[in-house]
Parts: C-alpha cells; structure tokens; sequence
C-alpha cells in the first residue's frame, strides 16, 4: 500500500552548504508525526521542501491520495491546491483583516468563480460567497473563535493568534498539515491548551498532522512516530519511547559526557 506522502533521497544544497541530506521519510493517513532535532539540524527547511516554499536540489517527494503527484517540480500554491498545507515559526496572519476574513481569504483556493462571476456579481457569486462564511463560521466555532469574528488578528493574544493560523490552515482544506513549531512563545497553560487543540484537529478532520517542535512533553504526549534529524540528515525514527532511547538521540541533543 501507498503512503500517503513518500520522501526519496532528498537533498537541499544552498551552494556549498548540505542543510538537507538524502532525507528519505513517509506520512501515512491521520497519523500525528513529529519532526525533532536541535537548533540547525535543518527541521524548517524540509518543511520548505515539502510544502513547495523551496525547491529539492535532488530527490523526489510523491503524494499519493486520489492519484501520484510527483510534488518535486510544483510550487507552493499547486502543492497547498494538492493539500497540503502549513503554519510558521513567525506567525503570518493577515494582522489588519479580522478573524473572519483571514479565514475566508484562505478559503479562496477551495471555491473558484469564474471572472464574469465575479465580476458581474452574477447570483452563483452570492451563493458561493454564502457557503464560505457558513463554512468558516463552522471552524471558527469548533475553535472556540466566534467571539473574536470581527476583531483584527493583530488585537488577539498571542496563543489566540496561533489558534487562528491554525484555523486558517484547516480553512484550505488540507490532506496533511505541518506546524512549525506551534507551541513557540507560549506559557505552560498554552502549551497545554494547544496540545488538546492538536488532538482535537486530527479527531476532527482525520487528516496526517507534522510538526516541528522543541517541546518534548508536547512530542512525547502527541506523536505516533517521531523523525530525529542532524545535520540535516534522519538521525533515527520510531514511536517516542524507542526514540527518546536510542543513544544516538541522547548524543545530539546531550552531547557526550565526560567519563
């Protein structure tokens, strides 16, 4: 059987410099995988690669959902159209549009209209207009949003910002879903909320969740399978209790002790 995303050999070169090298990994359907490894280990832009921000220098990643994509030579609107979609280390909210219409602004890839449609405000323009606000209503209600519908994201506490890229995220639709280091900045209570909010994302929406985080009780509570990298390369892989085991995990993030 197919995974749901495959990763060959893939490598990244920024002129001299390896930051990804021969990075072969798979996603499998509603699985929650996480992405560790210490500061430069190269976390952030295999997510690049994956999500078509930067492209492979060598490699092939393939999504196999209702037929094969070869994502390798796609750019990142084409792959997010594929379903795949994916939050920042920085937040990057529309942060002078509300909270309705940063969701809606996200929706746009999912409900097409032709240009006379538009243009025209013919009555498929209303209807389509109609559904996308019932849809995002939805989220936001699920997300326990509705309350902040037409205040401006930049007005929003900090760990409400990081509900709402989220949110915006799942608007699209999305097959799997990367989050680049969700919890960063965020008090324990935070952590903790947002922790339940990831559980609740992938029983919801039963789509493959990814996520980078330095937080290892956030890892430990969440992760079926964890991907260890290096130096950019896989440095191990496994449930969390084989990973957090193995001593070649302990070495890169411990360092070797003196005897």
């Amino acid at each position: 059987m197919s995974h749901l995303l495959q990763v060959d050999h893939v490598v990244r070169k920024f002129g001299g410099l390896i930051a990804v090298n021969d990075v072969s990994m798979h996603l499998d359907q509603s699985e929650l995988i996480a992405l560790i490894g210490p500061n430069g280990a190269g976390k952030t832009t295999l997510f690049n690669l994956l999500t078509g921000m930067i492209p492979v220098s060598s490699g092939q990643i393939t999504l196999s959902s209702d037929q094969k994509y070869d994502l390798t030579k796609k750019n990142a609107t084409q792959i997010a159209d594929l379903g795949l979609s994916r939050t920042f280390q920085n937040i990057r909210l529309f942060k002078d549009l509300t909270v309705m219409d940063n969701v809606l602004t996200a929706m746009t890839n999912k409900y097409h209209e032709g240009f006379l449609t538009s243009i025209l405000r013919l009555p498929k323009f209303y209807q389509t207009e109609h559904e996308m606000k019932v849809a995002a209503q939805k989220l936001l209600a699920l997300f326990d949003l509705t309350k902040d519908e037409q205040t401006l994201a930049k007005n929003l506490p900090y760990g409400t910002q990081r509900r709402l890229e989220i949110v915006r995220a799942l608007a699209t639709q999305p097959k799997i879903l990367f989050l680049d280091e969700p919890a960063a900045g965020m008090n324990p209570e935070e952590t903790a909320d947002l922790t339940n909010l990831i559980k609740e994302v992938q029983k919801q929406f039963q789509i493959t969740v990814v996520l980078i985080e330095h937080d290892m009780s956030l890892v430990m509570n969440l992760a079926q399978r964890i991907y260890v990298l290096d130096q950019g390369q896989i440095l191990a892989s496994g449930s969390p209790e084989v990973v957090k085991n193995d001593p070649a995990v302990i070495k890169a993030y411990l360092g070797e002790g003196d005897d």
